[in-house]
């Protein structure tokens, strides 16, 4: 009897505890259910003579992110700005009665360049309506100074600090760390320019890898010298004196007696001249964020009402087979293949920023994405971001017609695999031997030991049947022989305008010029709608059971700041395929 009740007591004390749990996490999902959702009293007015304000800081997205429930429930505030929704705002302001002009208010913005040069564009064609641009920064990071070259008027405080340097690209090098830990990269690769694996085999760059980069870096900096040129109304000579000057050293009044700005303000006088030239006898102009107008005037990437229906698919990130976010082929492909079957889309737009990865899931991508050709005859456009690069063009290639921007990085048409050799560090370093049994030749690959003359010939010959055809289906699709996409491959990175010299890329321009195009292409120029895919839900039952790993990712971002990127390469690399149609990481900066 005694132990009855002790064990009844336990199941009810059990009982009780789950129903705590359960009822604590109710609690918190209706929290967050309740400070997401949108009451029509809280949907903002835009006043007569008011300002669309810009504000560059935080960091720029393709598209929304969908909600993070830790975010919400410990309130931190991620400030993100949504590219598509932003040009979409940009672009209705401009024919909005109620808007007098563009406040550029410059903080610091993380941006790619490519997404930069579509906010740039859209700024450009928001000037042709006639009305004004003004930008105003305390710092002008050159992500805010590209952008804000546009305005018809660029202000710095009297303080203030403007940064232009130029284009770089860093690359980290692994080889002595993995010979201090006794770890051997076994490199099996096709392509003189797949640099993505001299991290782990060089302790210095290329002289392949070197050209390549140089050459991009140069092309691409020629296209944002250019574009400050033509805002501020000087010569590219000019600019580059700009970036060889350690701008950020110099006081305010050299900015304004050099052209690199007009006037200096404080911010206080800045709200002022935005309440004059908005018309308002008063002080305080009529400023309304971008997120709010967006809201104010139902502006999401679902935009138009028209009687066609483009659907944009995202596919932004690492490509894996499956995995915890970027672009999971076993998510992807069914996508793809429901699309294709909804008769109520006219045409499709896939939107890549992509660097690549798993050369298996991005050849199931492809083939899905033949699937939606052959079976609808419907048109299929790309449009490509900041990189759509290795397996990011290896989706790509087999569309209609590719869009990039002349900043997007892209080609690196090539294949390689990593294996690993830890025998040295088990041995030498741990003090652990090891002894393996196997039936057959074909026990492969093994951590332990180097690869066998046979292991190492039939990976290459694995390497060279997965670069024959990601060259066969970039020959098919760009509609060139196979000898001609061999000798702009061999793994090189492409600019987007030195792209489309070669064939890789159709035309130049961002997301909204191929939406625009493939409307027309359809017959529908101003009668079309965007429907954007994947949907972004909220299941909260899904972020509970994420909830463990959204902490140890809050934490270690919080620990490790920007060298978290590291940590989670670290990370990724051991959830890799063994062959990987990828480009290596770099950040032009």
């Amino acid at each position: 009897m005694k132990r009855f009740i002790i064990s009844f007591l336990g199941a009810l004390a059990g009982v009780w505890v789950s129903v705590l749990i359960f009822g604590v996490l109710m609690i918190m999902m209706i929290a967050v259910a309740a400070a997401s959702s949108t009451n029509p009293a809280d949907i903002p007015n835009v006043k007569k003579h008011s300002v669309l304000t810009i504000t560059l800081a935080g960091e720029i997205t393709d598209r929304e992110r969908p909600m993070d429930i830790m975010s919400e429930i410990y309130g931190i505030e991620t400030q993100t700005i949504p590219l598509n929704t932003l040009v979409a705002s940009i672009k209705k302001a401009a024919d909005d009665k109620d808007i007098e002009g563009i406040y550029l208010d410059c903080k610091g913005v993380s941006a790619g360049l490519a997404q930069i040069q579509s906010i740039v564009c859209a700024l450009k064609e928001f000037s042709e309506s006639g009305k004004w641009i003004m930008a105003y920064g305390d710092t002008y990071t050159q992500g805010d100074y590209v952008i804000a070259s546009v305005s018809d008027s660029l202000f710095v405080n009297p303080a203030g600090m403007i940064d232009i340097h130029g284009l770089s690209s860093t690359t980290m090098y692994f080889k002595n760390l993995l010979d201090k830990a006794g770890i051997d990269v076994q490199v099996v690769k096709v392509g003189t320019y797949k640099s993505a694996v001299e991290p782990f085999t060089l302790t210095e760059m290329s002289e392949a890898n070197r050209l390549q980069t140089t050459t991009f870096l140069n092309n691409i900096w020629s296209c944002v010298s250019g574009d400050i040129a033509e805002g501020r109304r000087v010569d590219t000579a000019t600019v580059n004196s700009w970036a060889d000057s350690y701008l950020f050293s110099q006081p305010a009044e050299h900015y304004i007696s050099n052209g690199i700005a007009d006037a200096m303000l404080y911010r206080h006088e800045m709200e002022t001249l935005l309440a004059s030239a908005s018309g308002l006898d008063d002080d305080k102009p009529n400023l309304i964020s971008f997120d709010k107008y967006a809201l104010a005037r139902n502006i999401d990437g679902n935009t138009g009402n028209g009687s066609k229906n483009i659907a944009v698919l995202y596919a932004l990130g690492d490509i894996t087979e499956s995995g915890e976010g970027g672009i999971e082929s076993d998510k992807l492909v069914p996508q793809i293949l429901d699309i294709a079957e909804n008769d109520n889309i006219d045409a499709l737009v896939l939107r890549v920023n992509s660097g690549g990865g798993s050369a298996y899931a991005s050849e199931q991508i492809w083939e899905a994405l033949q699937q939606f050709k052959s079976k609808t005859g419907k048109p299929f456009y790309v449009s490509m971001g900041d990189v759509a690069a290795s397996g990011g063009y290896y989706i790509s290639c087999g569309a209609d017609c590719i869009y990039a921007e002349p900043v997007t990085l892209t080609g690196s048409i090539g294949i390689f695999g990593l294996i690993p050799n830890a025998q040295k560090l088990l041995n030498d370093k741990i003090g652990i031997n090891t002894a393996t049994v196997t039936t057959n030749e074909g026990q492969f690959p093994n951590l332990f030991t180097p690869m066998t003359q046979g292991q190492s010939s039939a990976m290459q010959a694995y390497v060279d049947r997965g670069y024959e055809l990601f060259v066969k289906r970039c020959a098919d699709g760009r509609g060139m022989s196979v000898d001609s996409i061999k000798a702009i491959a061999e793994g090189r990175v492409w600019d987007g305008r030195k792209a489309m010299e070669i064939g890789l890329v159709d035309r130049m321009g961002g997301l909204e010029s191929a939406i625009a195009d493939i409307a027309d292409q359809i017959g529908a120029a101003d009668d079309y709608r965007v429907t954007e895919y994947p949907k972004i839900k909220f299941k909260w039952w899904e972020e509970i059971l994420q909830m463990g790993k959204t902490v140890e990712a809050s934490a270690v971002r919080s620990a490790l700041g920007e060298n978290a990127r590291f940590y989670e390469t670290v990370k990724a690399i051991q959830n890799m395929d063994a062959v990987q149609a990828r480009m290596d990481f770099i950040e032009v900066k």
